[in-house]
């Protein structure tokens, strides 16, 4: 299956199959060379794609996670791409998890000023979250992609046999992207997954395929229509939508120092904005109960016992939604109802937080 993306930088194509990878040839249209930026854990497969390529390829390995995403790591892929003489009319391939590709498109995006740029995520998270969409970038130690860029690919290739050899626990942290974009938009992924919990995570079904496909097409009509996140108010919500968890869980992700995985962290970011959303918004009792059902049935964390409320709540001040000292957070009316919630009511977010220790 193709899901095309229509962006304010042109429309592509994500390609979501086994055997995606066979597209890349095409894909690199008259680019002399070829700077292919991967993670250790795919060496193997970034060393063959390389030696299928009728042209030069530099291979560029970086950190693995978040030790990528580092303005270090930054400075030295500009500079293989100076040895390698990559021109404007090269391309970048990223091949690897979210972080890589992260780090790739930035690459792609600040080398001349902007080369062409190919992603090949490798993880469930970087095909339904990192790979669509056009955000690249890079963390700083006060935060998150604090420093970065929007910045589409020419292609993305989800080749879902790349996800055969990938740890199982890495599987259910990326279907914490999946779930939240049932929780936001498709009430099909929260039927299907919920239909059979363990069929979900079998990354050769048919059910998984159909969960990765529509978790694609969500987010690749949330950015469409708001490719730069625009200000969303109120119930009015762009592509700030796609942030729901992510503000508590990002905090979670610096406090624990990048040692958590993002589909954990948010996994208890949108438990805790299920809670939050009840109490200011409404949201009906069986909707939080569904959340932790759905996200602790995938084997995802409800709570965090590393860090206290007061300590999450300053970094969540760093959060890029944030206004001044005043959070942004988005809640849920109703499932598939995403509301922004401006300046919300810091004793209703902390009583949600010490409601999820005793979950």
């Amino acid at each position: 299956m193709s899901v095309r993306v229509h962006s304010a930088l042109g429309p592509y194509d994500v390609h979501i199959e086994r055997g995606a990878l066979d597209r890349l040839p095409g894909l690199l249209g008259d680019a002399h060379r070829v700077a292919l930026v991967h993670a250790p854990a795919v060496a193997p497969v970034a060393r063959a794609v390389a030696a299928g390529l009728d042209r030069p390829v530099t291979l560029v390995e970086v950190p693995d996670a978040e030790r990528a995403k580092t303005p270090e790591v930054l400075s030295a892929c500009w500079n293989a791409m100076a040895d390698a003489g990559l021109t404007r009319n090269d391309v970048v391939i990223g091949l690897g998890g979210g972080t890589t590709t992260d780090l790739a498109g930035f690459v792609a995006a600040t080398w001349l000023r902007g080369v062409a740029y190919i992603s090949v995520p490798t993880t469930v998270l970087a095909m339904v979250d990192a790979a669509v969409g056009g955000k690249t970038g890079i963390n700083l130690p006060a935060g998150k992609n604090l420093v970065g860029a929007f910045y589409e690919p020419r292609a993305v290739l989800c080749d879902l046999a790349l996800l055969d050899t990938l740890p199982d626990r890495d599987v259910r942290a990326g279907l914490a992207e999946v779930v939240k974009c049932g929780f936001i938009a498709d009430a099909r992924i929260l039927d299907l997954a919920s239909g059979d919990l363990a069929d979900s995570t079998d990354t050769t079904g048919r059910r998984f395929a159909e969960l990765v496909e529509r978790a694609v097409a969500v987010k690749a009509t949330v950015v469409a229509a708001d490719f730069r996140e625009a200000t969303s108010s109120g119930s009015r919500v762009g592509r700030e939508a796609l942030n729901y968890g992510h503000t508590l869980g990002h905090a979670i992700e610096a406090h624990a120092g990048y040692t958590w995985r993002h589909g954990d962290a948010i996994s208890v970011g949108m438990a805790w904005m299920a809670r939050v959303s009840r109490d200011l918004l409404g949201l009906d009792e069986s909707a939080v109960a569904l959340h932790d059902h759905l996200l602790g049935g995938l084997g995802l964390p409800l709570t965090y016992p590393g860090g206290a409320y007061p300590e999450l709540r300053a970094l969540m001040s760093l959060d890029k939604k944030a206004r001044g000292d005043r959070l942004r957070l988005v809640g849920l009316s109703a499932l598939g109802a995403p509301v922004i919630l401006d300046a919300p009511d810091e004793t209703v977010l902390e009583r949600a937080y010490r409601e999820l220790a005793t979950t």
